[in-house]
C-alpha cells in the first residue's frame, strides 16, 4: 500500500487539485462574495503560472516529496509513531492534526520573521483573493515549507496515507477558504466552528495589519481560537476591506508573474510582523 502511495501520489494530488479548482472556479461565477478589482483572467494566468512553475521546482529537488520521506522514516524507524504501539487509525488521527498544527504554527512564524514576510508577501500581495490565491506562493518560500513538512515528518513519523491525506486536505482546503465564494451567514458560522471558511480567511487577506495577522489556519479553525488569533469579521465588512498589502497596489508588479518573482527583493520589510500586532 505504501509502494503504491508513494508512486501514484502525484496523480492522487493532482486529480484532487483539479477537482476541488474546478469545483470552486464554478462556484466563485454563480456566487461571488466580492467584485473583483483586477481582471480575472490576468490574475489567473499568471496565478497558475506561478504554480506550475513551483510544481516543476519541487519535482526537480524533491522528486518523492512528503510522501517519500514518511516511506523512508518507516524503514529507517525515525520519528514518535514508528516507536510507539499505536492502533493505525489513532496514528493516522493524530499525525493528521499535528501536520495541520505545524502548518499553523509556519503561517505564523512567515509573518512573525521579516525575513519570511518578505517571501510570504507574495501571497499577501494579490490585489484580489480567489481560488488561484491559494495556491499563489514564492517558489521559495515553496521550497522552504517542504523542507519544514519533511522535518515534521521525521520527528512524527506518521503512516504514509496520514501524509496523503493531510497533502489532499491542505491542498483543497486552501483553495476553499481562499475562493471569493458567497456562503449563507448561518451555514459559515457553523462551519467555522471546525474549518476555515472563505469569509474567516478572507480577514487575513485584508491591507489592516491586525486583520493580516489573524485567522492563520488553513484547515481547522481550532487553532486561532486556541492561540488568540481569531478574528470574527473584518472592521471595513468583506466588500468594503480592501485586499493585499498597502506598498503593493501596481497590477504590474502583484499580478504578473515577473513582478510576483520579484516582490520578496523589494524595498525594506518594516510592517506586518506579529510582534506588532494590534490586540483590541
Amino acid at each position: 500500500m505504501n509502494e503504491w502511495l508513494l508512486e501514484h501520489e502525484l496523480a492522487v494530488r493532482l486529480g484532487f487539485f483539479i477537482g476541488v479548482f474546478v469545483l470552486m472556479a464554478a462556484w466563485e461565477l454563480a456566487a461571488p462574495r466580492r467584485v473583483l478589482s483586477v481582471p480575472k483572467l490576468a490574475r489567473w494566468v499568471n496565478n497558475l503560472a506561478l504554480v506550475a512553475l513551483n510544481t516543476v521546482v519541487l519535482r526537480l529537488l524533491f522528486p518523492a516529496a512528503a510522501v517519500g520521506v514518511a516511506l523512508f522514516a518507516a524503514r529507517e524507524g525515525w520519528g514518535l509513531f514508528n516507536y510507539l504501539d499505536a492502533p493505525g487509525w489513532l496514528a493516522l488521527l493524530l499525525s493528521v492534526l499535528v501536520l495541520d498544527f505545524a502548518i499553523y504554527l509556519q503561517h505564523v512564524m512567515f509573518h512573525a520573521i521579516p525575513l519570511l514576510w518578505r517571501l510570504h508577501r507574495v501571497h499577501h500581495a494579490d490585489l484580489d483573493i480567489d481560488v488561484t490565491t491559494g495556491a499563489r506562493f514564492h517558489p521559495i518560500e515553496i521550497v522552504l515549507s517542504m523542507l519544514i513538512k519533511f522535518a515534521v515528518i521525521a520527528v512524527l513519523g506518521p503512516p504514509v496515507a496520514a501524509v496523503v491525506i493531510f497533502e489532499v486536505l491542505l491542498n483543497a482546503t486552501a483553495m476553499f477558504n481562499h475562493s471569493n465564494v458567497r456562503l449563507p451567514l448561518a451555514v459559515d458560522r457553523v462551519l467555522r466552528t471546525l474549518i476555515v471558511t472563505p469569509d474567516m480567511h478572507r480577514v487575513h487577506h485584508s491591507v489592516e495589519d491586525f486583520e493580516t495577522n489573524s485567522n492563520f489556519g488553513f484547515n481547522l479553525s481550532l487553532w486561532d481560537r486556541l492561540f488568540g488569533t481569531y478574528r470574527a469579521q473584518p472592521i471595513a465588512g468583506h466588500e468594503g476591506m480592501t485586499i493585499g498589502i498597502r506598498t503593493f497596489r501596481d497590477p504590474r508588479l502583484c499580478a504578473r508573474l515577473p513582478g510576483m518573482l520579484r516582490i520578496p527583493f523589494i524595498g525594506r520589510v518594516s510592517d506586518y510582523v506579529i510582534n506588532r500586532r494590534e490586540w483590541s
